[in-house]
C-alpha cells in the first residue's frame, strides 16, 4: 500500500513536471525573456538610477560653517575675540529648485520609454525566434514523414521490379530522393540547434535548453483594416520627453541666471577684559548676515538658454523624423502580412491538390498505367508546397509581431510597466 502511494505520488509529480513544461506558450517565454534578459535589465536600472536624480537636484545646498580661532586676540571695548563662528544657508531664486526637479523627472521618463522601447524589441526579436523555431519543427516532420513515404515507396517500386513490371531505375530515383531528404533533414536539425542558441540567449538561459513548440499555431487572417498609427511607439514618446526636458532646461537657465539669497548668523566668542570694568564685558556678539549673488557675467546663462532651445528642437526634429521612418516600417510589415496570408492560401491550396493528384498517380502506377517517375516529382512538390506553408505562417506571425511593436503595444508580461 506504501510504494503504490509512492509510485502514485511520483506518477502525479511527473505529470505535473511535464505538463507545466507543455503548457509553456510563447507568452511565457516572453515573461522570462522580461524577468531575464540582462539587457532590460540594466535599461531598467538606468531608469532607477535616474529617478534617484530628482531628489538630489530639489534640495537645498548644504549650509556652510566657517569656525576661526585668533592666535592674536582682536580687543574689543567689551574684551578680546578669541573665537567666531559663522553660519551661512544659500537659497536659489524661486521656482530654480521646482525647475531642476522637472528636468530630472522629464529625464527619467524618457529613461521609462526607452526600457519600454528596448523591452518591446526584446519580446519582437523573442516572437521572431519562436516562430523560425515553430518553421524549422514543421520542416523537420514534413522531411522525416517524407522519408518515410519514400522508403514505401521504394518498398513499392522493388515489389513492381520482383514482378517483373518495373524498373529499376525506379528504385535508384527513389534512392536519390531519400538522400537529398537525409541531408535537408541533418541541415534543419543543426539549424534548429543555431536558432535554439540564439532563443535561449535572449531569456539569459543555457544555451542548449529545451524550448517547447506547439505542434500547430492557430493562424486567424486579420481582415480588418490594421491600425497604422505609431503614435504610441514609446521611441516617439521618448523623444517628446527629452524635449521636453530641454524646455525645462530653458527655463532652468533664466532661473539660475537670477541670483541667490543667503542667509546666516556670526556668532564671536568675546573674552572679559582684564584691565578695567566694562559694562556687559565679555559678552559675546551675535551678528545675522545677508548674502546675495551677482550673476553679472550673463554670457554664460545666455548661452546655457540658447543650447537648451536648440536641444528641444533636435529633439522635436529626431521625433518629426522618427516618426516618419517608423510609419514607413508599418506600411512594410502590413504588406509582410498580407503578402504571407495570400501566399499561405495559395500554397494550403496546392498541398491539397498536389495530394488528390498523387493519389491518382499511384493508383495508377499500382495498375501499370503512370509513370513512376511523375510520382516522384508529384511527391517532391508535395513536399515543396508543405514547407512553404509552415514559412508563410512563420512570416505571417512574425509580421503581425512587428506591427505590434512599431504600434507599441502594451505588454502586460513584467510588472515593471
Amino acid at each position: 500500500m506504501k510504494n503504490t502511494l509512492k509510485i502514485s505520488f511520483l506518477t502525479g509529480l511527473l505529470f505535473f513536471f511535464f505538463g507545466s513544461l507543455k503548457a509553456q506558450t510563447l507568452e511565457d517565454y516572453l515573461q522570462l525573456a522580461a524577468e531575464n534578459n540582462p539587457e532590460v535589465k540594466a535599461a531598467y536600472a538606468e531608469f532607477e538610477a535616474a529617478l534617484q536624480e530628482a531628489p538630489q537636484v530639489r534640495s537645498l545646498p548644504d549650509p556652510s560653517l566657517t569656525m576661526t580661532a585668533f592666535g592674536t586676540m582682536v580687543e574689543t571695548r567689551l574684551g578680546p575675540q578669541e573665537a567666531r563662528f559663522s553660519l551661512m544657508q544659500m537659497f536659489p531664486w524661486f521656482g530654480t529648485l521646482e525647475a531642476r526637479e522637472d528636468v530630472a523627472n522629464l529625464m527619467a521618463e524618457a529613461k521609462f520609454q526607452a526600457f519600454l522601447d528596448l523591452r518591446n524589441r526584446l519580446f519582437l526579436d523573442v516572437s521572431s525566434k519562436y516562430y523560425d523555431l515553430y518553421e524549422l519543427e514543421q520542416q523537420v516532420i514534413f522531411q522525416e514523414e517524407n522519408l518515410e513515404i519514400l522508403q514505401n515507396y521504394k518498398d513499392l517500386a522493388l515489389s513492381r521490379v520482383s514482378a517483373g513490371s518495373g524498373a529499376l531505375s525506379d528504385v535508384l530515383q527513389t534512392d536519390l530522393l531519400r538522400n537529398e531528404s537525409v541531408t535537408a533533414l541533418e541541415i534543419l536539425r543543426l539549424k534548429k540547434e543555431a536558432v535554439v542558441a540564439q532563443f535561449n540567449a535572449l531569456l539569459n538561459r543555457s544555451r542548449s535548453e529545451a524550448v517547447n513548440l506547439p505542434q500547430d499555431l492557430e493562424i486567424v487572417f486579420e481582415n480588418a483594416i490594421f491600425d497604422t498609427s505609431v503614435t504610441g511607439n514609446p521611441r516617439l514618446t521618448e523623444m517628446e520627453r527629452m524635449a521636453a526636458s530641454a524646455r525645462a532646461q530653458e527655463i532652468l537657465a533664466k532661473k539660475e541666471g537670477l541670483p541667490n539669497v543667503g542667509l546666516g548668523v556670526d556668532y564671536v566668542i568675546v573674552g572679559e577684559r582684564m584691565d578695567m570694568a566694562v559694562e556687559d564685558s565679555g559678552r559675546d556678539a551675535i551678528m545675522p548676515m545677508l548674502s546675495v549673488s551677482l550673476p553679472i557675467f550673463r554670457g554664460k546663462y545666455k548661452a546655457a538658454r540658447k543650447q537648451a532651445e536648440f536641444m528641444a528642437e533636435s529633439y522635436e526634429q529626431r521625433k518629426i523624423n522618427m516618426e516618419n521612418m517608423l510609419s514607413a516600417e508599418m506600411e512594410a510589415a502590413e504588406f509582410e502580412v498580407r503578402e504571407a496570408a495570400e501566399m499561405l492560401r495559395l500554397y494550403e491550396k496546392q498541398v491539397e491538390s498536389s495530394k488528390q493528384v498523387l493519389n491518382l498517380l499511384l493508383s495508377g502506377y499500382r495498375n501499370a498505367s503512370a509513370n513512376f517517375e511523375e510520382v516522384l516529382r508529384v511527391r517532391q512538390e508535395l513536399l515543396k508546397y508543405k514547407l512553404a506553408v509552415a514559412g508563410a505562417e512563420a512570416n505571417y506571425l512574425t509580421a503581425l509581431a512587428q506591427i505590434d511593436y512599431l504600434s507599441g503595444k502594451n505588454y502586460d508580461y513584467d510588472n515593471k510597466n
